[in-house]
């Protein structure tokens, strides 16, 4: 991993069907039906769907044997329609419809966590050294003749590791950590390289993005230590609908694929499978157009470890630095005055004109040339106005710059003027690479300047901008950099500028660095879904919006609910066909209620939780 330049990791080249992926074949797109894999017509036209939005593998659950035997079915009526597009099977706990799977379509996906193992019920297991090895011998004798049956039929297979199903054994070992996702994983890959099977993919999938980022790139380390150069596939499990789920995505998708990392992705969101693809497409786009990019001249301080990113020290400066949390600055130099009452900027940028039309911030900051003491606003100079920064006795004073300014009297300015907050801007096609090659700068020089992210975008679409700026600032953020963001775009048809600081708000709270609403944690659906996921997520969204830091988990079914719900404060997880089950924590409260009463139920039991 180069922090600075783009370059796509080297993996080893996989074969899906017509459909090879790793190498430097490009990143594959892919996507998940949410019908019943028994409903063959449906299934069908579902996958001609997301083929035509741009899915080239297609994936179908496959619960049991039934199901696994009827993608014979959905894969020859695709054939006759024209349609030879990949499928994929999609097992938890029954390696018996991984077999039947692996005859019929070009993909296998499993589970480490219930492949063998039981089912994950957050029990603490003792295991003597030698019963650990019996249980791994488990393993070993179930999944190495699937590894035949795989090779014998040109099946490949995806070794996929949720962090929301993770097996008590692992638990008991390893903790709910990156450490035990990563060895849950590593537990198959060694069979697969023993037995020599190289037509494999990995993935580590979380809800949380910051332990998705971290565990791929401890996997990935893990991996190159024991030789191995498996491709990559790309998700956020549960990013849940709308512009949330969008900035979720893109900040762990995005983050990883910055770093060079992925070979297929996948966008998870709770809305109709179609709508999955052109977020995918926007995001691999965005990611690739990095190659061979003018190159950025920095080494990697040896105080940043990608993998445990600690938060950068930093001083507090009127409100903005050290622990507290990282601040919305929202540029207003046009006059838009427009706000939302729930999440208003923290810092306004504006002219001096303009700042009376604007009563829901206080602290504004003007440039240096138009202020003086009396405006009751803040400085803001450029680099070349660095003397005037230092006669100027403003109780916060802000400096515009690049990592080409930061020459030895500028890092002493920085150091030294305490009152001073940098406000970061990059114009370099790699705008990752170069706003982290003046971060860790600062960190080889120990300075403490309190920092905040600029980022310019020119875009009419508002989807592109939430991906893009998502990218950007979530990468950073997530490394333990930024004491701010700052969102502008050009084109002023796009979005009006209480759209952007709901984006800036979005994005922090995706990169966990600041809560700001209510969080919810919530599947895309698939054939295992047996009740209304869309309409029910809205309707628990109507309810509880204004409940501001609350987690709330809406899950299809229990293959990763309540694991993925474990961080949760409250949890609606499909029990079976009109049933739900409502989780307070990890305990479940309320089981098996008929799906017409659960969402006046869920919102009954956080009322009483809450107010008790």
């Amino acid at each position: 991993m180069d922090c600075f330049n783009y370059k796509r990791r080297s993996s080893s080249i996989g074969q899906i069907g017509h459909t090879p992926f790793g190498g430097r074949y490009p990143i594959r797109i892919q996507s998940m039906a949410n019908v019943s894999t028994m409903d063959t017509d449906a299934a069908i036209d579902q996958a001609i769907r997301m083929i035509k939005a741009g899915a080239e593998y297609v994936r179908f659950t496959a619960q049991g044997e039934r199901e696994a035997q009827n993608l014979q079915n959905i894969r020859k009526g695709l054939d006759k329609k024209g349609y030879d597009t990949p499928l994929i099977a999609d097992i938890h706990f029954n390696p018996k419809a991984a077999d039947m799977a692996a005859l019929y379509v070009e993909k296998v996906r499993i589970n480490p966590g219930n492949y063998v193992d039981k089912a994950r019920k957050f029990e603490n297991i003792e295991y003597s050294d030698k019963d650990y090895t019996k249980e791994l011998q488990k393993i070993r004798d179930r999944f190495v003749p699937f590894l035949k049956l795989c090779r014998d039929n040109n099946t490949a297979i995806r070794i996929g590791v949720n962090h929301g199903s993770l097996s008590d054994r692992i638990m008991s070992r390893y903790g709910d950590t990156p450490e035990g996702m990563v060895e849950s994983c590593m537990e198959f890959l060694r069979l697969c390289a023993e037995n020599k099977f190289d037509n494999v993919v990995i993935s580590i999938k979380a809800s949380n993005t910051v332990i998705m980022i971290r565990t791929v790139r401890l996997l990935v380390r893990t991996m190159d230590a024991e030789g191995m150069n498996y491709p990559l596939h790309l998700g956020v499990t549960e990013a849940g609908d709308g512009e949330d789920g969008r900035i979720k995505s893109a900040v762990g998708i995005g983050t990883l694929l910055a770093d060079g990392y992925g070979d297929t992705i996948r966008v998870s969101l709770s809305e109709d499978p179609e709508a999955e693809m052109p977020v995918a497409r926007k995001l691999v786009n965005y990611i690739t157009v990095l190659d061979n990019h003018p190159p950025i001249n920095a080494a990697a301080s040896p105080l940043y470890d990608p993998i445990r990113p600690l938060k950068r020290k930093s001083r507090v400066v009127h409100g903005i630095g050290g622990d507290l949390p990282p601040v919305v600055l929202s540029d207003r130099t046009d006059g838009d005055n427009t706000a939302d009452n729930n999440l208003r900027p923290d810092w306004i940028y504006t002219i001096p004109d303009n700042k009376s039309g604007m009563p829901f911030c206080k602290n504004y900051i003007i440039d240096a040339k138009s202020w003086n003491p009396q405006t009751g606003a803040f400085p803001c100079f450029s680099v070349s106005e660095k003397d005037e920064l230092i006669k100027c006795n403003a109780k916060a004073k802000f400096i515009s710059l690049t990592h080409k300014d930061l020459n030895e009297e500028v890092i002493h300015l920085l150091k030294t003027d305490k009152n001073t907050i940098a406000i970061v801007n990059s114009s370099h096609t790699n705008y990752i690479g170069e706003t982290r090659a003046f971060m860790h700068r600062l960190l080889d020089e120990s300075c403490d300047v309190p920092v905040i992210f600029r980022r310019e975008y020119n875009e009419a679409d508002k989807e592109t901008i939430q991906i893009k700026a998502a990218v950007d600032f979530g990468t950073l953020l997530t490394d333990g950099f930024g004491n701010g963001i700052m969102l502008c775009n050009k084109d002023k048809s796009g979005c009006d500028a209480g759209m952007l600081d709901n984006y800036m708000f979005g994005i922090l709270q995706a990169a966990r660095v600041r809560v700001s609403k209510t969080e919810y944690i919530s599947c895309p659906g698939c054939g295992r879904t047996l009740f209304d996921l869309q309409k029910t997520i809205a309707q628990v969204k109507a309810a509880t919006s204004h409940m501001k830091g609350l987690k709330i988990g809406i899950m299809g079914c229990i293959v990763n609910g309540p694991g993925e719900m474990a961080d949760a404060d409250y949890g609606y997880v499909g029990a079976g066909r009109g049933r739900i089950s409502l989780y307070k924590g990890k305990e479940c409260v309320l089981k098996n209620i008929p799906e017409e009463e659960a969402v006046t139920k869920l919102i009954e039991l956080i009322g009483k939780s809450e107010n008790a």
